[in-house]
């Protein structure tokens, strides 16, 4: 499997989930289907049959975690020598020229990717149009809405 880029905040956060899963959820699951074995008659235990889902679950998840982590290249925007482009990581304001409408958006990992919070995935369009680009430049952007033309205002590597 090919390496897959990753904020350091990104690997962070699964890095904490994982550590949840293992020592929180994991032991809290074993436990519950300890006590549903304890009522008996299990092809007839309700509880006994959602514990061991929930345990199917954490248990992909832990795998899924892992794995992502295992094939993650962290990449700290912070110590990259950027020369002023767009890089992966960086935080890049941009301005609709139609509109003048400005957005601060986080170039980040698939996984990390949540447009609530401005992140946007490096294989999503509008990062794939402002990678390697500088202050100032005007990109084009084919867009589910249509055509967008954005003027890059600041460059940031938080």
């Amino acid at each position: 499997m090919s390496q897959v880029p990753i904020t350091v905040h990104g690997a962070k956060k699964l890095q904490e989930e994982l550590t949840r899963l293992k020592s929180v959820d994991r032991p809290r699951v074993i436990t519950a289907i300890a006590d549903a074995r304890a009522h008996g008659d299990l092809k007839e235990n309700a509880e006994y049959h959602a514990a061991r889902e929930q345990q199917s679950f954490i248990e992909g998840r832990i795998k899924d975690i892992e794995a992502k982590l295992s094939n993650a290249t962290i990449i700290d925007v912070t110590t990259i020598d950027a020369n002023g482009r767009v890089v992966f990581g960086a935080t890049v304001v941009v301005a609709d020229e139609e509109t003048g409408d400005e957005v601060t958006y986080q170039i980040v990992g698939d996984d990390e990717a949540d447009i609530k919070c401005n992140k946007i995935s490096i294989s999503s369009p509008i990062a794939r149009a402002l990678i390697g680009k500088e202050q100032d430049d005007v990109v084009d952007v084919q867009t589910p809405g249509g055509l967008r033309s954005l003027e890059i205002v600041e460059i940031k590597y938080i």
